[in-house]
This record gives C-alpha cells, sequence and structure tokens, in this order.
C-alpha cells in the first residue's frame, strides 16, 4: 500500500512539475531569449564557476566521456558540454517533458536525449563520468521524489565520476514554485558521495537583469559579492 501511495504522489508531483514548465513557458519567454542579456550573463556565469570547480577538483570531463543531464530541458547544459570539447554522442539527457526535448533533439540529433522519470533513470548502473543536476531539485516539493532521484543519480554515477550540482540555495519569494536547497541539505541526498567543493555563484537575478544590458562589468563586480550570490555550485565524487 506504502509503495501505491508513493507511486501516486510521485506522478502528482511530476505533473504539478510539467503544469509549472508550460506555466513559464508562456510568461517568460525573455529568460530563455539566447540574446538577453539577463540569461547571458547568467549562462556564461554559471558555466565558468562550473568549469573551474570540476577543473580543481580533477573531474572535468574529457572528450569521449559519457555525460548525463537530469532535466536537460531544450538546451541545458547540452551547449556548453559542447564548447568543453565533448562530442554530441558523449551527451545523454532525460527530461520529463516531451516538446522540450524535441527542441533539444533538433538542435543535438547525435545525442542521447529521452523523456523519461528520473526516478528510474533508463541507464545501467555505473555508467557516466558526470552526472548534472542544474536547477532541478528546487523544483521539486515531494521530500521523497527527491531522494529517490538522488539514489538514480548515484546509481549511474561511474566509480569515481561525479555530480555537477547546481542550484538555488535560498528560497525565491517572487516564485513560490522553486524552493532552495541549502549545503547541509545536498550532502543529506548524497549520502554515498564524497563533497569535493561547494561554492555559493549566481548574482541575484533582479540586479543581473538590471546591470547586464548597461553594466556587464557592475554586475561582475556584484557577483564577487558573497551575500548577492543566489545559487550553490557544487561536486560530489562517487568513491572508487
Amino acid at each position: 500500500m506504502a509503495r501505491v501511495d508513493e507511486t501516486a504522489a510521485f506522478v502528482a508531483e511530476q505533473q504539478r512539475i510539467l503544469d509549472e514548465h508550460r506555466r513559464r513557458a508562456g510568461v517568460d519567454r525573455e529568460r530563455d531569449d539566447p540574446a538577453n542579456p539577463s540569461a547571458l550573463f547568467i549562462r556564461s556565469s554559471r558555466a565558468r564557476a562550473a568549469a573551474r570547480i570540476l577543473a580543481d577538483t580533477g573531474t572535468f570531463p574529457r572528450r569521449g566521456d559519457p555525460v548525463l543531464e537530469i532535466g536537460c530541458a531544450s538546451l541545458g547544459w547540452l551547449a556548453e558540454l559542447l564548447s568543453w570539447r565533448l562530442r554530441e554522442p558523449d551527451l545523454h539527457g532525460l527530461e520529463l517533458d516531451p516538446g522540450r526535448v524535441a527542441v533539444a533533439r533538433e538542435s543535438f540529433p547525435a545525442a542521447d536525449l529521452r523523456v523519461g522519470d528520473a526516478t528510474s533513470i533508463p541507464w545501467t548502473g555505473d555508467r557516466f563520468v558526470l552526472v548534472i543536476a542544474s536547477t532541478l531539485f528546487s523544483s521539486i516539493f515531494d521530500e521523497g521524489m527527491r531522494r529517490a532521484i538522488a539514489a538514480e543519480i548515484t546509481r549511474v554515477l561511474r566509480p569515481g565520476g561525479a555530480l555537477l550540482w547546481y542550484d538555488i540555495r535560498v528560497d525565491n519569494p517572487s516564485n513560490r514554485n522553486v524552493r532552495g536547497i541549502s549545503s547541509a541539505s545536498v550532502r543529506a541526498l548524497f549520502p554515498q558521495l564524497r563533497e569535493a567543493a561547494m561554492r555559493s555563484t549566481t548574482l541575484i537575478p533582479p540586479l543581473t537583469r538590471l546591470l547586464a544590458r548597461r553594466a556587464w562589468l557592475a554586475a561582475e563586480f556584484l557577483e564577487s559579492v558573497p551575500f548577492l550570490r543566489t545559487h550553490n555550485v557544487g561536486v560530489f565524487v562517487k568513491s572508487s
């Protein structure tokens, strides 16, 4: 009976997430515009932070390494991974929304991109050198679902492989459909992984929107102030 209740809860949570994705797609087109300065600032900033922390921890992926992004949406980190000299066949993605996957497949036809449920990742265990979870867990309210996805990420990571974490660390008062996740909560989700590094990053979005179009250097300067950062980027490693 408990398993039936858990399954029903997961289905309801997935539907809530899909509904929110579609609502945001209808009202927040500017955020997804690749030419939007604030979106460009956030993407470039997070990519620099991630590349630095992966390099510092010796977990930067190499050409030929299989990499998986959970919740890859229609773009996710796939373009960044290509800029890091991985190949399209190295890229794997799992996304709940079929429409998003269809768009991603048009852009990355040689990548292995699938529609699916991250509580049951459709790849074998010990498969990936790097798994990316980016603004994923903050969109999930059900704690059981969070734990199930974290366990699946741990399962598909190769021994010595790394989880790249990027997500909000504080609640967003203007968006009640996401919840901040503290560093301690991240560690609790992945008890079998070793925390290699965790740092704050990403300038508060309202400041980014205000400054990125007019004063990019000012935005970069303010992002150096820790209390003005809203996200964490981290690397967690599976024991060899």
